[in-house]
C-alpha cells in the first residue's frame, strides 16, 4: 500500500469474529510483488448470500458468475483476486473463473455455484489459472486470519485496509454484523463501485437479506463517487451464516427485521465513506446535499454531477470558495432548475440565494471552512421536496500521479 491517506481513520478497528466464517490469505503472486493476494474465505454451511453488481455493460466473468449464483441464495466459500481484473478476457477469464470455483467446490464437497469469485486490478489480463490453483492450495492450509490481514489482502491501490462492525437485537438475541470492503479509484455510484463483503451471524431468509441489501445500497454505495468511473468488476456480497440463534427472519413483518435492516444500511454507509476517505489522491472528504427538487432522483441526479465536476473538485483541493462552479454544476445536470430559485451554502454559511450572492456575503468563514478535511455543501433548488445526499472527494494531482502510473 502507497502512503496512507490523510482522511484514514487512526487505526483499522477491533471487529468481531462471525461464527460459521473461516479466513485465509496466500500468495498467488498475480503482480510481481512479495505480499498476499487471494483471499479465501469458507463458510458454513446453510450460509445465506445476497449481493448487488455493477452496473457496466462490460462486466467480468467473476461479475457474471456471481449474478449467477446469488439467486440461489446459498454459499460455501469467497475467493477475491487482487492485483487482476480478470475483465475483457474472453473465454479465457471465464474458464479462470470456472476453475476457481470447481477447485474449491471439490474441496468443500459443495456445488461451484456456492462458491463466489471477484477479481480486482488491471483489465485486459486474463487471470493466470496456474497462479489461482497454487494460490488457493496455500489457502486451504494456511492458519486462518483475522479481518485486518483479509481488508488488506483484497486491497490493489487502496492506502489503508478498511473494516467497519454493527450489531442488532433480534428479539432477546445479539447478531453481529462486520464487513470489509476495498475501493479508492475507479469508483462512481452505479451499484456497488468496489468490492465489499459483509458478514453477519444472523439467521435470516436470502430473499429478505437481498432486500435489505438493495435498499441499502441505494442509499449508501449508490451514493458515493471518487472520479465517475464505473468499474467492471464491482460487487457486494452479503452472507448470513444463521449460527446467532435468533428466530429467522423472513419477511419485514418480523420481530427484529427493522433493527437488522438499520443496522445493516449504516454498516454499508460506514463502508462507503471509507471508500471516499481513501479516493484516489484524495485530501478532502466531501458531503454534498442537494434539497428542494421535483423529486428524489432529481435531487440524487444534481447532486452527483456536483461531486463529479473536476472544476468543484479541483476547487475544494485548492480550498477556493468558488460557489459559480457548483451553480454551473447545477445548471449541467439536466434536472429542473431555475437560476432565481437557487440557494447555496458551505459548512453553515449562506453564500447565494435568489440567482445571486447575497448581500453583504463574507467568505471568510467560507475560507475557513474549506481549510478542514470534512467539507460540506448544501443546495436548494427551490422546487420541491425532493432530496439526496452524496459524498465525494476532491481532485489533486496526487490522482494524476497514481493512474498515469497504474500498470508500471
Amino acid at each position: 500500500m502507497t502512503d496512507r491517506s490523510p482522511l484514514a481513520p487512526a487505526a483499522f478497528p477491533a471487529l468481531p469474529a462471525i461464527a460459521g466464517v473461516t479466513l485465509r490469505v496466500a500468495k498467488a503472486r498475480y503482480k510481481n510483488w512479495d505480499r498476499c493476494d487471494l483471499t479465501y474465505v469458507e463458510l458454513d454451511a446453510g450460509t445465506a448470500v445476497a449481493g448487488v453488481t455493477t452496473q457496466s455493460k462490460c462486466p467480468s466473468p467473476e461479475v457474471e458468475w456471481c449474478r449467477d449464483a446469488i439467486p440461489m441464495g446459498q454459499a460455501r466459500a469467497v475467493v477475491v483476486n487482487a492485483g487482476n481484473a480478470n475483465a475483457f478476457t474472453g473465454h479465457r477469464g471465464r474458464a479462470a473463473v470456472e476453475a476457481i470455483a470447481a477447485k474449491v467446490a471439490n474441496h468443500l464437497s459443495c456445488q461451484p455455484s456456492n462458491v463466489f469469485v471477484s477479481s480486482t486490478g488491471v483489465i485486459g489480463v486474463p487471470l493466470p489459472i496456474d497462479k489461482a490453483e497454487a494460490g488457493l492450495e496455500a489457502a486451504f492450509v494456511a492458519a486462518p486470519c483475522g479481518w485486518e490481514d483479509a481488508a488488506k489482502t483484497i486491497g490493489t491501490t487502496d492506502t489503508y485496509a478498511k473494516g467497519a462492525h454493527v450489531s442488532a437485537m433480534i428479539g432477546d438475541t445479539r447478531v453481529d454484523l462486520v464487513g470489509i470492503i476495498k475501493g479508492s479509484g475507479m469508483i462512481a455510484p452505479d451499484m456497488a463501485t468496489m468490492l465489499g463483503y459483509i458478514f453477519t451471524d444472523a439467521a435470516i431468509d436470502p430473499g429478505l437479506l437481498q432486500q435489505m441489501l438493495s435498499a441499502a445500497n441505494k442509499r449508501t454505495f449508490s451514493c458515493i463517487t471518487v472520479d465517475s468511473d464505473t468499474s467492471t468488476s464491482d460487487t457486494v456480497l452479503a452472507f448470513a451464516t444463521g449460527k446467532a440463534g435468533n428466530a429467522p427472519l423472513a419477511s419485514m413483518e418480523d420481530a427484529g427485521a427493522d433493527a437488522f435492516a438499520a443496522a445493516l444500511s449504516d454498516l454499508c454507509r460506514q463502508l462507503a465513506h471509507l471508500v471516499v476517505r481513501d479516493g484516489e489522491g484524495a485530501s478532502k472528504f466531501i458531503e454534498i446535499t442537494v434539497e428542494g427538487a421535483e423529486s428524489d432522483a432529481s435531487a440524487h441526479r444534481i447532486a452527483l454531477s456536483i461531486a463529479n465536476s473536476p472544476l468543484v473538485k479541483t476547487a475544494i483541493a485548492g480550498e477556493d470558495a468558488n460557489w459559480g462552479r457548483v451553480v454551473m454544476a447545477v445548471g449541467k445536470a439536466g434536472e429542473p432548475a431555475e437560476r432565481d430559485k437557487l440557494a447555496i451554502r458551505f459548512g453553515a454559511t449562506q453564500v447565494a440565494a435568489g440567482g445571486l450572492a447575497l448581500d453583504g456575503y463574507d467568505e471568510a468563514p467560507v475560507t475557513a471552512h474549506l481549510k478542514g478535511q470534512d467539507i460540506v455543501i448544501g443546495v436548494d433548488i427551490g422546487l420541491g421536496e425532493g432530496r439526496a445526499t452524496v459524498w465525494t472527494c476532491d481532485l489533486t494531482h496526487g490522482y494524476i500521479s497514481i493512474n498515469a502510473d497504474y500498470r508500471s
